[in-house]
């Protein structure tokens, strides 16, 4: 996951990043006329349309745990309040004194949580023909500190001179180029593809960080950008994203769809991951069609306590954290999701409060989401049947 922009990136936000509002725009708008207006918010060079709306408005908005979605805003808003770019932006300053008042609060029901939203945020409907929910989760993966006949496939962390040439929570908006090059004495230069690396572009450079068992589940794993590993000692450990060798992501269910003729019931994870062990030479190109590779480092005990981390830098919360487009959202902020098709978690529809705490490659577009579903197996299968149609409304600072 990508680090805090520098002061230079700091400068340029306050005309590129954050909300530009004319006067007659700003978030006091009088809630009699809220659903008749339509305002633009920009961020760095994006243009998303708004439409303020109405609390009452929100399909399942009094039904929800707001507590839930009160205590991921908290992780942001702790983040926020330490290692924020400093801006004289109105959004940020209305947003530094809602995360003072919430990283003091003590709330214990979602009564109290559901007011400290109404009360604090307008929320403003993306107005969009386009979008797109999907789902991600954190894998568990047995490993091994030392290579051997079962554990062979490994893991490598950040090589040095790996160079990233943008903000990486802008990957997204820039995934049709390379992000990240290497440096080759004054001159830059691309990184080996995945089926380069996987060829033994790295071997013998002692970037290994740890070992496992499948090539499958190495490659899945990168796509999910972290992993709680199961050592053979049986103990723990979790790691995240390092950076990427700067090659565009490519989906391969897209490519089977269109080279291997892969039905829909046939594209689903379990049975993709099933006939990519069963064929492994032809499997091996299909993943190799994916040039993007992640490194990864170990997270500490206090980093790695409360889940993984997201782009923001705070952990993830089930179900209530979502990997957005970063050249058109905020991470920090809450976003509410109206899926009324997705079902497939036991409710009837998706209706909830959720916070901008990540960012993916694939990730692009105002209304183009990933849910975290959480951690191992079920949540990989709940990620993995989720492709949704949804509505987007974006809670701004009043």
């Amino acid at each position: 996951m990508g680090g805090l922009a520098g002061f230079i990136l700091g400068f340029f936000s306050l005309i590129f990043f954050y909300p530009d509002y004319s006067t007659s725009n700003r978030s006091e708008i009088n809630e009699q006329k809220a659903s008749k207006k339509t305002i633009k918010l920009k961020v760095k060079r994006r243009t998303m349309k708004l439409r303020p709306v109405r609390f009452q408005t929100l399909r399942g908005w009094q039904q929800d745990d707001h507590l839930a979605a009160f205590l991921a805003f908290q992780k942001s808003c702790r983040y926020f309040l330490t290692k924020q770019i400093r801006s004289h932006s109105p959004v940020n300053l209305k947003r530094f004194q809602i995360c003072k008042k919430a990283v003091r609060l003590k709330l214990t029901h979602k009564r109290e949580a559901k007011k400290f939203f109404e009360t604090n945020f307008q929320p403003h409907r993306v107005l969009t023909s386009k979008s797109l929910l999907t789902g991600y989760y954190e894998p568990v993966i047995k490993g091994s500190r030392i290579r051997s006949a079962e554990y062979n496939i490994p893991v490598y962390k950040r090589p040095a001179d790996l160079i990233s040439l943008i903000n990486d929570k802008d990957r997204a908006a820039k995934n049709h180029q390379l992000t990240f090059m290497r440096k080759k004495g004054e001159k830059l230069e691309p990184f080996p593809t995945r089926e380069m690396i996987e060829q033994g572009a790295l071997n013998n450079m002692g970037l290994e960080l740890l070992f496992l068992k499948e090539q499958v589940d190495s490659f899945f794993m990168h796509i999910q950008g972290s992993a709680r590993i199961l050592l053979d000692d049986g103990s723990y450990i979790r790691i995240g994203y390092d950076g990427k060798n700067g090659h565009p992501y490519s989906s391969i269910g897209q490519h089977l769809k269109n080279s291997y003729k892969f039905s829909g019931a046939q594209l689903k994870l379990e049975a993709v991951k099933q006939w990519l062990r069963d064929n492994k030479s032809e499997g091996q190109k299909v993943m190799w069609h994916n040039k993007s590779y992640i490194f990864f480092r170990e997270l500490n005990d206090s980093q790695a306590a409360d889940g993984p981390l997201g782009a923001e830098g705070v952990n993830l919360s089930p179900r209530r954290s979502l990997a957005v487009d970063g050249s058109y959202h905020q991470l920090g902020l809450p976003i509410w999701l109206d899926v009324g098709s997705l079902s497939h978690h036991g409710q009837s529809g998706f209706h909830h409060l959720m916070v901008a705490q990540d960012v993916g490659s694939a990730i692009k577009g105002p209304a183009r989401g990933d849910i975290y579903w959480g951690s191992g197996d079920k949540a990989g299968l709940l990620a993995g049947g989720t492709k949704h149609k949804g509505q987007f409304t974006v809670l701004l600072p009043r």
